[in-house]
């Protein structure tokens, strides 16, 4: 229940950012979703030697941005908006500072001295040279040799297109192994569209109009009040019941889904 009494309260404040942006408001919905940052700062940091409290402080950046471009009325969940932000920020940060896996530097400069040896036995040798040939060359070993060149390709970045499978259709690629995030996030989107909707129905029919005026709609309270012939308190009684009466509905999906 303290969980959809949440995303409603956000949903409000979103919605009163959208209308009337305020630093005020702004730092509310930091606040509220805070932990967006706080899961994301800890999932990069056991991929990194970035600490966690400085990866977390970026990860606000990214988050304020998102509260900034976020639009409400077109139907996506503030979480799947943000969370591209969060991540983004913190990972232009890792790439400001270096690579995300530290290579020792003896195998960058082994790599080095092997590209410029490399060059070398090329033109004296008028062919491309061998690993043990540019290994003799630098004076080490070939196992350190390919050490170094296994250690930096594996920090290169891995083209999605390239076949990680073969069948006797057609290949799989690395990318086609991968999530479909956007598609994921639309899944859950729809399902808790759909979740709403059915709760939504289930109430009385002022209350419903009061709902959706005020949250999907953004009427004032007094335009709603006349379209139902009641009072501004009353719209403002009738969206607090509704609100309380869609977390007690809503309750037994948040539990399945935990659950799950």
């Amino acid at each position: 229940m303290a969980t959809q009494s949440v995303r409603f309260r956000g949903m409000e404040l979103l919605i009163a950012y959208h209308r009337n942006p305020s630093i005020k408001v702004r730092n509310q919905l930091v606040q509220l979703n805070a932990g967006l940052v706080r899961q994301m700062a800890y999932r990069i940091s056991q991929q990194c030697r970035e600490s966690y409290e400085d990866l977390q402080q970026i990860g606000f950046i990214g988050l304020i941005r998102a509260i900034e471009r976020f639009n409400p009325y077109q139907g996506c969940a503030f979480s799947s908006f943000a969370m591209p932000y969060i991540r983004g920020e913190m990972l232009h940060y890792l790439r400001d500072k270096g690579s995300l896996v530290k290579i020792p530097r003896r195998w960058h400069d082994i790599q080095r001295e092997g590209r410029r040896v490399t060059k070398e036995l090329t033109l004296t040798l008028g062919r491309l040279p061998k690993d043990a040939e540019i290994a003799q060359a630098l004076q080490i070993s070939l196992k350190q040799w390919l050490e170094s060149k296994l250690v930096t390709q594996n920090c290169l970045p891995l083209s999605l297109d390239v076949t990680v499978s073969q069948t006797a259709d057609s290949p799989t690629t690395f990318g086609e192994t991968l999530t479909d995030l956007q598609a994921e996030a639309w899944r859950h989107r729809e399902e808790e569209r759909q979740q709403l909707q059915g709760a939504i129905s289930q109430l009385d029919k002022k209350t419903q109009i009061a709902l959706e005026s005020v949250f999907f709609q953004d009427l004032p309270r007094q335009e709603v009040a006349k379209k139902i012939g009641v009072s501004p308190i009353t719209v403002s009684r009738y969206v607090q019941r509704g609100v309380n009466e869609l977390v007690s509905l809503l309750q037994p999906h948040t539990s399945e889904r935990l659950a799950s």
